[in-house]
């Protein structure tokens, strides 16, 4: 085939088959990349493009929610923190880990993440009884890995550079010398950003294991310090398969929106080797001024996060995941899409040749684009004339300009891979220094040898014409004619790639749920008493405390569903809070930031195995009360908080987040706790004799109010009437409608309730967990969704401010797991005294 026919599309879909994601990409680029028409954008492994709808949402995202510091305390600095830390578990979600494995560390960028390890890092000198760390790092490293060397010389540490081949070729069997615990720190980067050339992860754990160059040869703890930032704007990175202990990141290489943001992800078991001397707002427990103390702050993100994180970019990311995921489907989606355009440059690149048959280019790489497991959308390479001779990368970047195709040149900030690659010496390099020529100018030849070369890199909006507008100012510009093509090489290249499709490929990223079928939650009711369970009540008492209503609400926050004979399952009443409703940032709604989730109805249907969603003026939907196989495939997996605790959901669909996002007026989804998250009990238990179990609850299983109480807070109102500044009076229902309690008990005195340590109803004992506070949450009507003062106000006013009512209960079901509970309105309640 000639140059032109292999210049079409039909030529690049016989030679690689994945291209796009699904439909058709020319519509991609009209909807999210209007801007970049008429421009040839080959720069991405400096940065990517952001799509439009990315800074769209996220202005709106800013334009309709107030975000406070989340070093405060009040409600817009709740909103704040409660995001960032929903997008610190969808960064480790991407990367398949989880916060009990990993922390994530936001940075100015993926150099300040460097930098930090870099400063934390406890370096030791050598003394006469123990070797000194090592800081050791791959000739192929970026100009912030290899900066570490300083700091870590400077603190006695000993710089050690290694080649890519000497990794696996100098490994041995390590020394045994089990007493030593010398810190030591490998760096190497998951995917060359100068070659493109993607390293084995599979080294984190044969250094971390002391079974590869030059662990094998020091005895002490190993660290490894991944640097990912080339390597995941293009590709997936498993965490649970490869465990590096610092990952750091830089978010525009994945987005290309926000800058100046970057992470550092750190495995918890790693963390506590990283010491601070610095510590800065929001980094310290306490300290005192006037004398040399300093507790650092517990939790490993707040440990390092000097002052305020830049919490309105951090919000960006989410926005960023959003659109990723939404356009392509996922990493394996992008890293197909992108090797194919990189791989199929590379094979007209290298076969192209001038009239007289001599190459064109000049390619750096290690291979010949075997696979996308070890080559990343990255070409590196240099021109050649006729005549064999290089043409300097300005010269080509200059031409480049004119027909508007952006490109990088020069070393890229990894002077070992340019060294590598071009033959530069030591002895060179300072020569080019002598003559001028620093990093980053224009003087691309010193006494005819190049000094740098030509990188072109493709993200996953790149297509097929940025490839062949390229190839044809290549052969337009610099090949004598007539073009031709190397076709004995190019048939090798043929086969090769041919070879590489049938390979087996790696999987993609899971990002649905696992497959779990969801255990049959609904118990079947015994009649049979609590084992242990002492009843010393008189008949009289009994009969003194009843259970007159039994509500549950399925949607944390929505209306409550009223039930007479219910299951208690492992986590409290059956579907009692096994739902709820998350912003478009994924944090959790509730009637403090959404009043009009009251007016949504949630009825439970046990026969057809469906939760109703009702409101006024909706249609009424279902979503299945079980996750089933099919929504296990099609529904994904995400993460949020409630009541500071991180808690794993599953996403319940597009229909459901339709209607909750009409009926709000703000984007939003309902999610539902994975069934096989457990999330404890926050309450210290007084007597329980097992660990409690909750569901979306804030603290307890459940809540239990007395009548007598809200019918005393109900006269309280009605005395101070005239102070509620027209709020409209409300009855007795109203008032216990606002406290959402699940369990309503009648009998006894108001408030009493507060000092019962466990009870019995029916033939389940129940632990006092501890009172409630109440917030502005019960200022809601819960009838019309309007916000008032009262209870709240009589409520404070009439215990002096300590603004508690109802308590707190968790189940001690019978120790036979196989039997469990069901409660009914109208069962005797049997408060047990405290124990003498």
């Amino acid at each position: 085939m000639d140059f032109q026919t292999l210049c079409t599309f039909d030529a690049y879909r016989s030679l690689w088959s994945h291209y796009g994601y699904g439909g058709d990409l020319r519509d991609v680029l009209e909807q999210e990349f209007t801007r970049t028409k008429g421009i040839t954008y080959l720069d991405h492994a400096a940065t990517t493009l952001y799509p439009e709808s990315l800074v769209r949402d996220y202005f709106q995202n800013l334009s309709t929610n107030v975000y406070g510091n989340p070093h405060s305390h009040h409600p817009s600095s709740r909103l704040t923190q409660d995001t960032v830390d929903r997008v610190r578990y969808r960064v480790l979600h991407h990367f398949n880990a989880t916060p009990e494995e990993y922390s994530v560390i936001f940075t100015s960028g993926c150099t300040a993440a460097l930098k930090l390890v870099a400063e934390s890092f406890p370096w030791r000198p050598q003394t006469e009884s123990e070797a000194g760390s090592h800081f050791c790092y791959l000739t192929d490293s970026h100009t912030s890995v290899v900066g570490i060397r300083g700091l870590a010389c400077g603190r006695g540490g000993v710089a050690l550079p290694v080649s890519p081949q000497e990794v696996e070729s100098r490994a041995r069997a390590k020394s045994e010398d089990a007493a030593c615990q010398t810190p030591h720190l490998f760096s190497y980067p998951a995917q060359s950003n100068f070659s493109g050339r993607k390293y084995p992860l599979g080294l984190v754990r044969g250094i971390q294991a002391r079974r590869l160059y030059p662990a094998c040869d020091h005895g002490g703890r190993w660290f490894v310090l991944l640097d990912a930032a080339s390597h995941v704007s293009c590709s997936p990175l498993d965490l649970q398969q490869y465990p590096a202990d610092f990952i750091p990141i830089s978010f525009y290489k994945m987005f290309g929106f926000p800058t100046g943001l970057g992470a550092l992800l750190v495995r918890n078991d790693a963390a506590g080797v990283l010491k601070k001397t610095y510590f800065g707002g929001g980094t310290a427990a306490a300290y005192l001024s006037g004398e040399d103390y300093y507790v650092q702050a517990a939790n490993i993100s707040d440990r390092f996060e000097d002052g305020s994180v830049s919490f309105l970019d951090i919000i960006a990311v989410n926005h960023g995941f959003d659109a990723l995921y939404r356009i392509t489907g996922g990493m394996h989606n992008i890293q197909q899409h992108t090797y194919g355009l990189a791989r199929y440059t590379y094979m007209l690149l290298s076969s192209l040749c001038h009239g007289n048959g001599r190459p064109v280019a000049q390619i750096y790489t290690e291979g010949q684009f075997e696979s996308p497991n070890t080559q990343g959308a990255i070409l590196n390479f240099n021109l050649r004339d006729s005549h064999g001779q290089i043409i300097g990368y300005s010269q080509v970047d200059t031409m480049a300009s004119l027909y508007d195709i952006h490109v990088r040149t020069g070393c890229f900030c990894n002077t070992g891979a340019c060294q590598f690659f071009l033959g530069i010496t030591n002895k060179q390099m300072r020569k080019n220094l002598q003559a001028g020529h620093v990093c980053g100018d224009s003087i691309d030849l010193v006494d005819g040898q190049p000094t740098g070369s030509v990188r072109v890199s493709f993200g996953y909006m790149s297509t097929f014409e940025d490839c062949q507008k390229f190839l044809n100012f290549v052969a337009e510009c610099f090949v004598e004619k007539p073009v031709t093509v190397d076709q004995a090489r190019l048939q090798k290249l043929i086969s090769a790639s041919a070879a590489s499709e049938r390979s087996p490929e790696d999987p993609p990223i899971n990002i649905t749920n696992d497959g779990t079928p969801e255990a049959d939650e609904r118990a079947e009711p015994t009649n049979a008493s609590p084992r242990g369970f002492v009843q010393t009540e008189s008949k009289t008492q009994q009969e003194a405390y009843t259970l007159t209503n039994i509500y549950i609400y399925p949607i944390k926050s929505c209306g409550a569903f009223e039930v007479h004979d219910w299951p208690v399952g492992p986590q409290g009443l059956l579907y009692d809070r096994s739902w709820m409703v998350v912003n478009g940032n994924g944090v959790s709604l509730g009637q403090k930031r959404a009043p009009r989730l009251c007016l949504v109805r949630p009825q439970v249907h046990l026969p057809s195995n469906k939760l109703l969603l009702q409101a006024s003026g909706m249609d009424t939907i279902s979503v299945p009360l079980k996750n089933n196989t099919q929504m296990h495939e099609s529904y994904r997996v995400c993460q949020s908080k409630v009541c500071g605790d991180r808690v794993e959901a599953v996403d319940c669909g597009d229909e459901a987040a339709l209607w909750f996002s009409d009926f709000l007026g703000q984007p939003c989804r309902l999610i539902r706790q994975s069934p096989d998250f457990t999330r404890g009990g926050k309450m210290r238990l007084s007597g329980a004799a097992t660990s409690t179990s909750l569901s979306l609850v804030n603290e307890a299983q459940y809540l239990m109010i007395n009548r007598a109480s809200a019918e005393l807070i109900h006269q309280l109102m009605s005395s101070r009437r005239d102070d509620t500044e027209g709020d409209q009076l409300l009855d007795t229902q109203n008032v216990i409608s606002r406290f959402r309690a699940n369990l309503v008990i009648a009998g006894g005195e108001p408030f009493e309730e507060d000092n019962w340590p466990h009870l019995i109803i029916g033939n389940t004992r129940f632990v006092v967990a501890g009172q409630c506070g109440r917030c502005q949450m019960v200022g809601v009507d819960q009838e019309t969704g309007t916000k008032t003062k009262e209870p709240l106000m009589s409520l404070s006013a009439y215990r002096k401010g300590k603004v508690t009512f109802g308590v707190y209960l968790t189940h001690q079901l019978p120790e036979d797991s196989s039997t469990a509970s069901v409660l009914s309105a109208g069962s005797p309640i049997l408060p047990e005294p405290p124990s003498s």
